[in-house]
């Protein structure tokens, strides 16, 4: 991850990452310094599974923690009073028809790091995400998705939230 790129969040995204943060740095470690204590106490290392489980949960969130020290260092927070509701952006809520199986969906548009299809957030650089934003009510966007080319007419934008 480049240390320069910035990380687009909503309030929620940041206060999510900055808890996870929190979670990993202030629990997560004490746990694994535990396992850590245990495993030491059985004695030979060469064969000892559980140390060698607890040291790769240890580097595993170390660098979590890294990974999350600089997304935040990098976050910058939408200022969701500032978003156009006029047009398909970061923040908005889309719902659009699926032209081709003229079903109505509602997205959530957030940043890359808030993304999660099952509760339909898609990230603005997703193909989807991409071709929605800029995107007006009554505008039939065009989808280059690895399924094909897709199409979807936008019905409202709105303000999540």
């Amino acid at each position: 991850m480049s240390s320069h790129k910035k990380i687009v969040l909503t309030s929620e995204g940041l206060a999510k990452l900055e808890e996870e943060l929190d979670y990993r740095v202030s629990v997560k470690r004490a746990e694994i310094a535990g396992k850590l204590k245990v495993a030491l106490s059985f004695g030979d290392l060469s064969e000892n599974s559980e140390y060698d489980e607890a040291k790769n949960e240890q580097a595993m969130n170390e660098g979590r923690i890294v990974e999350l020290t600089a997304m935040l260092k990098n976050a910058e927070v939408l200022d969701e009073e500032e978003i156009d509701s006029n047009k398909v952006n970061i923040g908005c809520t889309v719902k659009v028809i699926d032209k081709e199986f003229d079903e109505e969906i509602e997205y959530s548009i957030v940043g890359t790091t808030e993304a999660d299809p099952l509760e339909n957030k898609i990230s603005d650089e997703s193909p989807l995400g991409h071709a929605l934003i800029g995107c007006h009510v009554g505008d039939i966007c065009e989808v280059h998705a690895p399924a094909g080319v897709l199409y979807y007419e936008i019905t409202d934008i709105r303000r999540t939230k």
